[in-house]
């Protein structure tokens, strides 16, 4: 079992206290507070083993860079700030998938992506 070090923990810190998919970068930043020497390599070696050891996803979003998030969350969708590029969580989901589906075809997963701004962004032009 790996150990866990300072800099994971930081890491680990980090991705709970913020609640939303968070990029390497924003995961460096964050955990940097309270473990200073960390850097780029540490944080991406750490999001590996993090991942392989079933704790933290990754989040692909379509044209930005790949987030993560804490692996044991019930299933949902996201929302992408295009202003400050942030991404949140939304807790719903789209009500008939079936509904949509084109006829013959099976549903056996989704994703759904929702764009806007959020609302720190709202006043601020894009």
């Amino acid at each position: 079992m790996p150990r866990n070090t300072e800099q994971r923990n930081a890491i680990r810190e980090v991705l709970v206290g913020t609640d939303r998919p968070l990029s390497a970068g924003e995961i460096l930043n964050g955990a940097k507070q309270s473990s200073g020497g960390l850097g780029i390599a540490t944080v991406y070696r750490n999001i590996k083993r993090l991942i392989d050891e079933g704790w933290l996803i990754a989040v692909d979003i379509p044209g930005g860079p790949t987030r993560y998030e804490v692996a044991d969350k019930d299933h949902h969708h996201h929302f992408v700030c295009r202003v400050c590029d942030r991404v949140f969580e939304v807790p719903s989901c789209p009500a008939d998938l079936h509904q949509m589906t084109p006829v013959g075809f099976k549903v056996d997963d989704h994703e759904v992506v929702l764009y806007g701004k959020c609302p720190d962004c709202q006043g601020k032009r894009s």
